[in-house]
This record gives structure tokens, C-alpha cells and sequence, in this order.
């Protein structure tokens, strides 16, 4: 039988506040166990939560990124689950009112050299605090319990079930780790625990409105993971389905070394939850003057960037694409062409040089020597024939160690400058072709590829500093 695929996720993002969502401890990831800890992590009898404000700001800035309706009056409740790793026994979250509703994430899939839009459909966004951890394996036939994470300010992002591939489910988890990096309410890091996703995967009969029964594969803190895992899965329900066996509403997780999922528990039922109003914390009311200056305050996004750079600034849609990555990356590069108009250059310099040397060193590009306007600069005396291509890798160079010079003194006190002086010129040429005589026979007999090869041995003797054409056109002229 064919089968329509349905994903749908549940993703989990740690909101990057100094404090935690219901108290003062540190929200810093890391530390010996139990040391981000306080009376009200811990559940102390007669202590009071109260609301982090900063983990509502971010809420609603994601809220605001994904065109969700903001709920301006929402609230907490109470989610009565055996939690071993939060010391009250229950969970502080939202599930009457969430505090944003609807909207949609935007997204690209690359497919070879071609770009396809893609959008999913959000249920809604809820704000809630995060369970500490659970450790098996240190001491035999216990479990420790480290509470520093406990309390950590989380929003949960449900989409509808609306996927129908493992690589669109894939991608749009990165979209979203892109965003909460470029919003700044997040570090996104999966490998930390700081972005994880609940995976639901069903499959239906090619056509048919009703769903399929639901699986969940829980807490995938990899993207590439969270693929496979859909796969495996696929797989596995439609053997089933096709052994006219029947799929059971679980809980499963994933064992990447095996590339396969395995059962956990029967899937819980709302009724499990037991929820009701949370009565230790009052309404938060967003009025319209805060809503609107968040909006304001709302920076440009990656898919809107994406089009400014490819369709307005004429740049590759894959360069396009890698220019908004990260913001640093795309704040750099927009920077940039407010000095210079020869946009494909800088973003030529970025996506080679730049991100090479960054990744050489292990560094982001804030920390990157020669600022926007250096790197202007040294575009348009390129422009201006006044450097060389060449000359100006050198001079990139000696602007990192030292980037308050001046590029032309720079490349006047290096002999970079441009040269346009044929005698030097056929000084150089002479030396090369004396010195490859066997090369310049074979080009003489019709191995015209060759002539890439002597213009850079001899833009190598020049430091760079001879004029392209004028060389090309002197050596084509000896090499007749």
C-alpha cells in the first residue's frame, strides 16, 4: 500500500536569560551538580515562584518572528506529572493559554543548485520550565539527580502535523535553531541540550483525511538524528501496516549507533497530565504599547534577508543562502556594502577568505581584525586598479595583524601597489619562460592552457603587483 507520510514536532529551546524562569539561580549551563541551585528550585516549603520578564520578551520575539498572534492575556498552569527531576512533583507550563498562537516558519530547502520555498504551519508556542537531569551511570543501582537545570526557561514550539518528509522536518529544525541564534534568545546548541525536538511520525493511506496513530520518538539533540530517526521510523510503521498489524501510540527512542528506534513507554494521555491554573502566579498582560514596541524593536530576518541579498544586491541564492546562517555573518556583510557597492566582492571576500580564516582559527567573525570598513576599503582600491586581486590577499594578511593601517601606505611601503610598468614587466616574463622552457613548448604546441600557469608564476615574482591585462597581453605577445 502507498502511504502519506505526517510529521509534526515538538521542539524544546532553552532560553539563554541570566537567571531562571521562576527564580534567581543561574541559568548558565554547566557547573558541578547542584550548585545553580535555591529555595525555590528546590521547592522549599512556603516559597513563591515569580516570573522571569526577560524569558517573556524572548517569547514573544519568536512569536513576533513566526507572524504567531501574540495572546496578550495568558497564564500558567500546572502539569501534574511524576517528574524525578523537578523537586516540587509537578511542572510549571502553559496549556490553556499560550502565549503565541498560530503562525508559520519559512524555510528553504536546497536541492543540488536550486532553492525551494517551504513553510510550516506552528500550533502554537508556550512558555514552561525545564526538568533537571538524571544520571544512571555513576553509581550502581542508583540514580543522582542534578537540579542545576532545573527551572531553566524553556518555550515549546508544537507544529501542526503538517511535514511529509524526514529532510522538510530536518530543515525546518534548523530553521529554527537559525532563528532563536539570530534573534539572541538562544544559543541553539543541540550537543548542550539547549534545542531538542520530540519527533511524531504517523502514516495514513495515500489520500485518506484520517490520521494515522502517532508516534513519538523523544528528545532528538541532532538535527542529522532527527532525520534518520523519521526514516527508521517510516520504515517500520509501514512493514507493520503492510502485515496488516497494528501501530501502537508509544513513546520510542533512538539509538543512533543502531540507526534504529525502540519502544519506551505507552504513550500518556492528556488525562495523565492533570493540568489546572497554576495559583502561585498571576496573568501576564501584555498591553498594546509593549506589543508594539517589540515590534519595533524586531531586527531584519534571515528569509527577509535571504531576498534583499539575492534579488536586490544581486547575489548568488547560494551565497545568499550562507550569508544568513548567522547574524554576525549577515551583519558583517550588510555593513560592509554601506562603504562598497560591489556587493559579489565583498560577498566573494566573506564566504572564502573570511569564513577560511575564521574557521582556521576557531573564531566568530566579532572577533575578526579588519572591521566592515577595512575590508571596503580594500574592495575599492581593488575597483580602483590601484591592488591587484593577489596583492590584496597579501594585504589581508598584514590588515590582521595589523588592521588600524592604511591600505595604500600598506601596500606603497610592501611594493603591492599596482604596477603598469612594461619593462619591469618583461623583466619578469623573460625569468619565467627561461626558466619553464619545456612548458612554453608545450604551449607553443597548441597547450594554450598554460598560459593560467605563467601569468601566476609571474604575478608571483611581481608580489602581485602587475596589472592582469597589461601581462596577459605582453605574454601573449612572447609567447607567439
Amino acid at each position: 500500500m502507498e502511504y502519506d507520510i505526517v510529521i509534526g514536532l515538538e521542539v524544546h529551546c532553552q532560553l539563554d536569560t541570566e537567571s531562571k524562569i521562576f527564580a534567581s539561580d543561574s541559568n548558565k549551563f554547566g557547573g558541578e551538580p547542584n550548585t545553580h541551585i535555591g529555595v525555590i528550585t528546590l521547592a522549599h516549603p512556603g516559597v513563591l515562584p515569580k516570573l522571569n520578564q526577560k524569558a517573556v520578551e524572548f517569547a514573544i520575539k519568536l512569536g513576533l518572528a513566526f507572524n504567531c498572534e501574540i495572546n496578550q492575556f495568558n497564564f500558567f498552569d500546572r502539569k501534574n506529572y511524576f517528574y524525578p527531576d523537578l523537586p516540587k512533583g509537578y511542572q510549571i507550563s502553559q496549556d490553556k493559554s499560550p502565549i503565541c498562537l498560530g503562525g508559520e516558519v519559512k524555510f528553504k530547502i536546497k536541492k543540488g543548485k536550486e532553492f525551494s520555498d517551504h513553510s510550516v504551519k506552528i500550533h502554537h508556542i508556550h512558555m514552561e520550565e525545564d526538568a533537571g537531569k538524571s544520571i544512571h551511570d555513576i553509581e550502581p543501582n542508583n540514580t543522582c539527580l542534578d537540579y542545576n537545570r532545573a527551572g531553566t526557561p524553556l518555550l515549546e514550539i508544537v507544529s501542526e502535523p503538517c511535514m511529509s518528509s524526514p529532510l522538510e522536518a530536518a530543515t525546518y529544525l534548523a530553521e529554527i535553531r537559525k532563528m532563536v541564534r539570530f534573534l539572541g534568545i538562544s544559543d541553539g546548541n543541540m550537543e548542550e541540550g539547549s534545542l531538542r525536538a520530540d519527533l511524531n511520525v504517523s502514516l495514513k493511506p495515500k489520500g485518506s483525511p484520517t490520521l494515522g496513530t502517532k508516534v513519538e520518538i523523544k528528545n532528538m539533540n541532532s538535527i542529522r538524528f532527527l532525520q534518520k530517526a523519521a526514516e527508521y521510523e517510516i520504515e517500520r510503521q509501514a512493514a507493520i501496516l503492510d502485515a496488516n498489524g497494528t501501530i501502537i501510540q508509544e513513546t520510542r527512542s533512538f539509538d543512533p549507533e543502531q540507526g534504529k528506534t525502540f519502544g519506551m513507554r505507552v504513550k500518556e494521555t492528556m488525562n495523565d497530565y492533570r493540568y489546572f491554573p497554576e495559583p502561585d502566579l498571576a496573568p501576564i498582560i501584555i498591553s498594546d504599547i509593549e506589543l508594539s514596541e517589540a515590534k519595533s524593536k524586531m531586527p531584519k530576518l534571515p528569509f527577509e534577508l535571504f531576498e534583499t541579498f539575492s534579488k536586490e544586491m544581486g547575489i548568488s541564492e547560494e551565497h545568499a543562502y550562507l550569508l544568513t546562517e548567522e547574524k554576525s555573518i549577515s551583519d558583517y556583510f550588510t555593513e560592509t556594502c554601506e562603504h562598497t557597492k560591489n556587493y559579489k566582492s565583498v560577498s566573494n571576500w566573506i564566504l572564502s577568505n573570511i569564513k577560511g580564516y575564521l574557521n582556521e582559527n576557531g573564531i566568530d567573525i566579532d572577533q575578526f581584525a579588519v572591521k566592515p570598513n577595512k575590508l571596503a576599503e580594500l574592495i575599492k582600491n581593488i575597483d580602483q586598479g590601484n591592488i591587484s586581486n593577489s596583492a590584496a590577499q597579501v594585504l589581508m594578511n598584514m590588515l590582521i595583524a595589523q588592521p588600524e593601517s592604511d591600505i595604500l601606505e600598506l601596500a606603497k611601503s610592501n611594493n603591492l601597489i599596482q604596477s603598469q610598468d612594461s619593462d619591469s614587466m618583461n623583466l619578469w616574463i623573460e625569468e619565467v619562460l627561461s626558466q619553464n622552457l619545456a612548458k612554453v613548448d608545450e604551449y607553443k604546441k597548441g597547450k594554450k592552457g598554460l598560459m593560467g600557469f605563467f601569468v601566476g608564476e609571474v604575478m608571483k615574482k611581481s608580489r602581485g603587483s602587475a596589472d592582469p591585462k597589461i601581462l596577459n597581453a605582453l605574454l601573449a605577445d612572447k609567447l607567439k
